[in-house]
């Protein structure tokens, strides 16, 4: 019996002025086992949000995998899903992301179809709809993309190795609602903030360079709607600051926020904890190193 395992790390995407343009690979990650079988199909998940995920055909997982043998023109006899989440749902840190890349590939490797990391971007791309997500979980490190109509461009950045915490509340936020929020048009000086910002956020990171990204890492094109479906935000920010962190922004579409600093992430992650408390929400914080290897893939079989 063929069995494929990979394993996906988390993402964080926006990274503040990089709005759906920039993505970080974190090393939180999911697990998806694919065995290939006689005939059907079986699916398991446990782990982060296992109650509320389908078992059946409508599985991201599965689907993803589908994908990737529509593509290729053919597929295993049968097969079974195992998946073990880490990175939990609805918290602005790609899961679904991860669950489509693990399934793109998890596909890619069971029949051998040799596919580039960049045709899998493509693939997840257009399962996804946006491409930073996946790209930084394909790719490892800093990502940056460029997605319009056919378009699809994707650079992989090294970074020195650092450290971030993210702090989850604990409640939901669609990405849909995080989208809906946001205006269809904003003044050309907000633009050009943006872009600005956007460029000094990719050198501040492939640099470590925390006193660089304490000034670019500011947005007026999401953050400012966004924030406000985050209780506590600005409270959290703050609380941060003072414990050391160097810049924040919200992870993704939220509601977790992404704290960056050379040191004492401990205590940043305590700090935001009980803003979040003084807020009304309980929260759990995450201390994660920058993946810089990507999805990973073995074979036996």
């Amino acid at each position: 019996m063929r069995k494929v395992t990979v394993t996906v790390p988390c993402s964080s995407a926006n990274l503040g002025a990089g709005f759906d343009v920039l993505a970080l690979a974190l090393s939180l990650r999911n697990t998806v086992e694919f065995f290939e079988t006689r005939q059907g199909v079986e699916i398991d998940v446990e782990g982060e949000g296992h109650q509320d995920i389908p078992t059946d055909t409508t599985n991201l997982v599965y689907r993803s995998a589908e994908a990737v043998f529509d593509h290729v023109g053919r597929r295993p006899t049968g097969l079974r899903i195992h998946a073990v989440n880490a990175v939990p749902p609805g918290s602005g840190m790609g899961s679904s992301a991860a669950a489509i890349v693990g399934g793109v590939v998890a596909a890619n490797a069971l029949i051998d179809a040799r596919l580039s990391r960049e045709t899998l971007v493509r693939i997840a791309h257009g399962i996804e709809g946006h491409p930073d997500n996946v790209a930084a979980q394909i790719l490892g490190g800093l990502t940056l993309v460029s997605a319009a109509e056919e378009e699809l461009l994707v650079r992989r950045l090294d970074v020195p190795p650092l450290t971030v915490t993210v702090a989850l509340p604990d409640f939901k936020l669609s990405t849909a609602e995080a989208r809906r929020i946001l205006p269809q048009e904003v003044p050309l000086k907000d633009a050009i903030f943006n872009i600005g910002h956007a460029v000094f956020t990719v050198q501040a990171l492939a640099a470590g360079d925390y006193e660089l990204l304490r000034f670019a890492m500011n947005d007026r094109l999401h953050q400012p709607y966004r924030k406000r479906l985050i209780p506590g935000f600005d409270l959290v920010c703050a609380a941060a600051r003072q414990a050391g962190a160097a810049a924040l922004a919200i992870s993704g579409a939220g509601p977790s926020i992404i704290a960056f600093a050379p040191r004492g992430h401990d205590a940043i992650a305590n700090a935001m904890r009980r803003a979040f408390t003084e807020s009304g929400l309980n929260s759990r914080t995450f201390v994660l190193p920058v993946d810089r290897q990507g999805v990973q893939v073995s074979v036996i079989g």
